[in-house]
């Protein structure tokens, strides 16, 4: 059976697209190299999420630099949030609620020492707060210590319960960690006016050490968003991925989850660096990112 349609040679017929056989072949090879790219991309993406599963896109895009340019690879943030979307690798926040604080209790409460405080340097300023986390026999309660101006968890705890002695734990923690020199007279521990951070022994922990004492007034999440903020990347970024039988596996699991916020994670508050890089060169920083709830005040032409 004869072909009933004329043969049309690949120079013809890029002249009648008007355009270069040099170009067509050009704009394939370009295909397929943006193809090619985006293989390697999305490899190495999965390689970083092995062990933070949900790092977001501008994370992953600074952590993903040296890799880019070992491979000569040119890329801006909305390619990679592009790439992102095609694999269906973009992470969705989950949103959540629970009470761990009891307000009522018969302890001394003190007043809130931060407002409008911004530290300067590491160990200025101590966030506490306590955060729970179901596993295969319950809930387990997680006591963290953050350094605010390195965002490093420098003191934590988990246990079955709710027990001034064990959130005392992570305190002694980060004390025991704490330099000679470091100026500890200035240092402020900020936390709510659950019973664990009013009760005699925690508060008395905090005096020997000439640490001051700084809690939220009114219960208001906002009043220590930061350490409200370290919960919810703990557990929404890596805990909450696993299955975990025991305390004694919850507690080695948070131990190597707490070493990969601390040393792999960069932040944006901080300047893309890891919480250690800031907290162990005492570096200053610079927030990359934008509060988009506050409105920019209107002006108007005089």
């Amino acid at each position: 059976m004869k072909n009933l349609y004329p043969k049309v040679s690949l120079g013809r017929f890029c002249r009648l697209l008007g355009v270069t056989r040099q170009a067509y072949y050009q704009y394939f090879w370009y295909r397929e190299q943006l193809s090619f790219e985006e293989d390697l991309i999305v490899s190495e993406v999965h390689r970083i999420r092995k062990h933070h599963r949900h790092m977001g896109g501008r994370k992953l895009y600074e952590l993903l630099q040296p890799f880019l340019m070992e491979h000569q690879i040119k890329m801006g943030r909305d390619r990679l949030f592009d790439i992102l979307s095609a694999n269906c690798l973009l992470v969705r926040r989950k949103k959540k609620q629970t009470v761990t604080t009891n307000f009522f209790h018969r302890f001394k409460k003190y007043s809130n020492l931060i407002k409008g405080f911004i530290p300067e340097g590491v160990n200025q300023l101590w966030v506490g707060d306590i955060t729970y986390w179901k596993i295969e026999i319950g809930f387990v309660y997680i006591r963290f210590i953050t350094d605010v101006y390195s965002r490093k968890i420098i003191g934590y705890y988990l246990a079955d319960s709710l027990q001034t002695s064990e959130t005392i734990k992570a305190l002694q923690m980060a004390i025991r960690d704490l330099p000679q020199d470091c100026g500890s007279r200035r240092l402020i521990h900020h936390s709510d006016r659950g019973t664990q951070y009013c009760s005699h022994d925690y508060v008395k922990l905090l005096k020997a050490n000439n640490i001051q004492i700084s809690m939220t007034e009114n219960g208001d999440p906002l009043e220590n968003a930061i350490a409200e903020r370290i919960n919810g990347i703990i557990k929404e970024e890596y805990l909450n991925d696993y299955t975990v039988e025991n305390i004694e596996e919850a507690r080695n699991l948070l131990k190597t989850v707490i070493n990969l916020y601390n040393q792999e994670r960069p932040h944006m508050s901080i300047g893309n660096l890891t919480p250690n890089q800031v907290y162990q060169n005492n570096i200053k920083t610079e927030k990359l990112w934008k509060n988009y709830y506050v409105k920019s005040p209107i002006i108007v032409n005089q």
